[in-house]
Formats: C-alpha cells, sequence, structure tokens
C-alpha cells in the first residue's frame, strides 16, 4: 500500500542529490567529522526539497502525464495517489525542508530558496520555452553544488560549477532527444511543449557541442595551476580518462540503445557506467587525500 507513495517522492532521483558532497570532497574536509555530519544534514535536507517539488510537478503535470507512455504510470497520473494525499504530502516535505535548511544556515537557505524557485519557475512556464528549458535544470544541479559547500562553509571552484552545469546540459539534451524520438512528433508536443521546437538533428549537434565543451572544461579545471596550487596535487589530470569513458558510454547508450530518458535510471541500472563513475570518485580520494 505504501509502494505508491514511495514512487511519488522519487527516491532514485535523490541519487542527484550526491553533488552536495562535492564541496566536502574538493574542500579537503571529506574525513572531518562535523563536516560529514553537515553535509550529511544537507544531503537529506535536499532530498526532502527535491521530493517537494517532484510531487508538486506531479500535482501540477498529472493530465499531461496521462499523455507519455512511461509517465502515465506515475502515482498521480495513475490515480494510484489522490491529489489531496499528494498535497499533505508536499506539505510535510516542506516543513522538513524549512527545518533543516534553518539548522544548516543563512546561505544554504538562500540556495534552497534558490532552488526551489527555479524549479517552481520551470514547472509553471520556462519548460515550455526551447533550450531554455534544459538549461533551467542544469541550473538547478549548480544550486545543488553550491548548497552543499554552503553547508559545510567552503568555496565550490567556478570551473566545477562550470562543469557541473554543462554536464546538466550533455544529460538534459540526451533526455529530450529520446522523448522526442520516443513519441511522435505530435503526442511530443502534448506531453512537453518545448519538443514541438526540438528536432533530432538539432539535439544531436547540441549533445555534441557541449560533451565536448565539458571534456575541454574538465581538462581545463585539472591542469590549472591554481587548482592545483589549492588541491595540493598535480596528478587530478589522471582522471580524465574516466571523464572521457563517462561521455562515450552514455553517447552510446544514447545513440545505439536508445537510452537516455532516464539518466539517472542509467546511472543505477547500466554497470560499466556506474562502475566508471565509482573509479572516477576513488581516483579523486586518492589523489586529494593520500595516505
Amino acid at each position: 500500500m505504501l509502494t505508491p507513495y514511495i514512487k511519488l517522492l522519487r527516491p532514485s532521483h535523490w541519487i542527484k542529490n550526491g553533488l552536495l558532497f562535492g564541496g566536502l570532497i574538493f574542500g579537503g574536509q571529506a574525513f572531518h567529522a562535523e563536516a560529514l555530519v553537515q553535509a550529511a544534514l544537507a544531503f537529506a535536507t535536499f532530498c526532502a526539497l527535491s521530493s517537494f517539488v517532484y510531487v508538486i510537478n506531479d500535482m501540477r503535470d498529472r493530465e499531461s502525464d496521462r499523455a507519455h507512455p512511461i509517465k502515465r504510470l506515475r502515482p498521480l497520473a495513475s490515480g494510484s495517489v489522490s491529489f489531496n494525499a499528494a498535497t499533505a504530502i508536499a506539505i510535510l516535505l516542506a516543513l522538513v525542508s524549512a527545518l533543516g535548511a534553518f539548522q544548516l544556515g543563512q546561505l544554504f537557505m538562500i540556495i534552497a530558496v534558490g532552488y526551489v524557485i527555479n524549479s517552481v519557475m520551470y514547472s509553471l512556464f520556462l519548460k515550455r520555452l526551447v533550450i531554455l528549458d534544459v538549461m533551467i535544470i542544469a541550473v538547478g544541479f549548480v544550486l545543488r553544488a553550491w548548497a552543499g559547500s554552503a553547508a559545510i562553509g567552503v568555496h565550490f571552484d567556478a570551473g566545477l560549477s562550470v562543469c557541473t552545469f554543462l554536464l546538466a546540459l550533455f544529460l538534459g539534451f540526451g533526455k529530450r532527444r529520446h522523448e522526442l524520438l520516443l513519441l511522435n512528433k505530435e503526442d511530443a508536443a502534448t506531453h512537453r511543449v518545448s519538443l514541438d521546437s526540438y528536432s533530432a538533428p538539432l539535439l544531436d549537434q547540441l549533445i555534441t557541442v557541449v560533451s565536448a565543451a565539458v571534456v575541454i572544461t574538465y581538462i581545463m579545471f585539472v591542469i590549472s595551476p591554481e587548482i592545483q596550487a589549492k588541491l595540493h596535487t598535480t596528478y587530478l589530470w589522471l582522471t580524465t580518462p574516466f571523464v572521457f569513458y563517462g561521455i562515450f558510454r552514455y553517447l552510446y547508450l544514447v545513440h545505439m540503445k536508445e537510452s537516455g530518458g532516464s539518466p539517472t535510471r542509467l546511472l543505477l541500472t547500466d554497470r560499466p557506467l556506474l562502475i566508471n563513475i565509482i573509479l572516477w570518485l576513488a581516483a579523486i580520494i586518492l589523489l586529494l587525500y593520500p595516505i
């Protein structure tokens, strides 16, 4: 009986909030107990906050979701969770999020509010605007990373912010491509207005440009003398093969396996991609925190 309510919260999407630990790792605080506690609280707060946003979005989109071959199975669209029950859950999540944000300080609260505003603006009208719809989603990922850094009082580097933004764009355009090809043009526009302005060739070009930008920006970050001095290592460039493979693997899944509709699901179900990310994280930690 609880399954539809758990599904409404989209716990599988909480993995996106792993970005909140970026500041912990790159800020040299990964093994500081107090910072770990603060980062964990920030993660839990954003899980509640992101679930709040998902519930609100599903409440608003329940009619259009019924026209989608996959999203029609969502609890509100399918009717397994009532609108009134979803409203009560949204209120509870908002209260939990506010309490957690209050404990983490003013800057975290400001970023959290910014995340909600960004998400609400997307849900209300920005998701209808071609290209800008994906850019707004990418901003949400950057705000997650900033919130994690604010929670432990460290600075999230501008280079990492740009990498995060570009990577989110890359995944977002891949998702749009999957949606466009999954549905015919008329049904795609019914489900998501902005899809009427996209085409597969356009999205392929956007994905190509952004994927190249992700790799170039990451390389510039790891070889930057300022970053090397700040992080006390000149060997971060050794992690670039993992970035290349991750981009190439995702492109393979998008083009050859017609995946990409849910980057989160791909991360959790595609073993090579998951292993690659784990190895990248392990390499980063070993280089930043040598024994």
